[in-house]
């Protein structure tokens, strides 16, 4: 059977002319991209942008799409499973354009100049180092900082030292440094969790494996984590002082020092690990993700010393005169210059 146009109802016609309508949208949003996207030259005022450490992309679209820098979240996700780019986008407070297209937001989100009011906890830096940090900091409000906070893991001395996750962190004006400080406790108990060492390791308590942590941040290269943790719990087995530079210089307040003197190895304190057994009362730092992990995966070796000789260079042995030699050997390297 066969229609004519000139027998459709008026009410057929209209209805047959918006299917018409509605093929030529989808046929122009074939062939010139989604229409689900701000066009370019609609910029509008910037908002904040909050993102987490370990946010996901799919979690950051939906707040560009809340706070309106895209119009879509789903444009921005399928933007970001094309660009390997968009896992750099940094955790922050990130001051982005509103009304843009999810490309331009995407440039802007990994523009590290726009995240807002940065601080970094840099990986073996003390307490006070951070608390310095947080009081220069003239967007947060300074209030005096209590030790009441929760901590991850409980201390007698309830000692926030190590417990301050290494990590690049932004706050919205207005942060007080209490709030700062929770933050990063939160992103040291997310650590703690994922190191495993909230568990406890070989009959020693989290709080040990995180001063342990803490010790060889200082004392050894990355690589060689694993093996200094080694040669610290053989000690500490056979009941032999840890003798370690970084207690010392703990106790004594010193940083960037290479070497310490006869003198300065006698300061009376509970830190001083040449006059003290043991393990120093609380962390020295804060330990990275991967001092942690090196507490609960240590190398396999039968050392009881360790020195670096020279920058990347770190030796490992059993044997005192072994060690010796290694330390003249040091000596040597640090007179010509080799450290600095």
């Amino acid at each position: 059977m066969k229609i004519s146009l000139r027998t459709l109802s008026p009410r057929q016609l209209q209805l047959f002319g918006a299917l018409g309508a509605i093929i030529v949208v989808l046929l122009i949003a074939l062939f010139h991209g989604s229409p689900a996207d701000f066009p370019n030259n609609a910029a509008g005022n910037p908002v904040l942008i909050t993102v987490a450490q370990g946010e996901s992309g799919s979690e950051i679209a939906l707040a560009l799409a809340q706070a309106g820098v895209v119009k879509s979240s789903g444009t921005f996700i399928r933007l970001l499973d094309g660009n390997s780019q968009g896992i750099g986008i940094a955790p922050g407070v990130h001051k982005i354009s509103t009304h843009i297209p999810a490309r331009a937001a995407l440039s802007q989100m990994l523009d590290r100049s726009r995240i807002q009011n940065v601080i970094v906890v840099t990986e073996g830096s003390r307490e006070a180092d951070v608390e310095r940090l947080l009081r220069a900091d003239k967007d947060l409000i300074s209030k005096p900082l209590a030790n009441s906070y929760p901590l991850p893991l409980a201390n007698p001395a309830h000692s926030l030292e190590g417990q301050l996750a290494p990590a690049q962190y932004s706050f919205t004006p207005g942060t007080t440094t209490g709030d700062a400080i929770k933050q990063m406790l939160a992103g040291a108990a997310k650590n703690f969790s994922t190191s495993g060492i909230s568990h406890g390791f070989s009959g020693y308590s989290p709080y040990q494996l995180l001063t342990i942590a803490s010790l060889v941040q200082i004392e050894a290269d990355p690589a060689d984590f694993s093996k200094a943790v080694r040669v610290i719990y053989n000690r500490l087995q056979i009941g032999m002082p840890l003798q370690l530079n970084s207690t010392v210089a703990y106790a004594a307040n010193i940083s960037g020092q290479i070497g310490l003197s006869i003198s300065q190895t006698h300061v009376q304190s509970a830190y001083n690990t040449y006059l003290h057994q043991g393990l120093p009362p609380t962390p020295i730092s804060n330990p990275s993700l991967k001092a942690l992990q090196a507490v609960t995966h240590p190398a396999v070796g039968n050392w009881l010393y360790f020195i670096t000789v020279k920058p990347h260079d770190t030796r490992f042995t059993n044997s005192y005169s072994e060690f010796e030699g290694w330390v003249t050997l040091y000596n040597h390297n640090v007179s010509i210059g080799a450290f600095k």
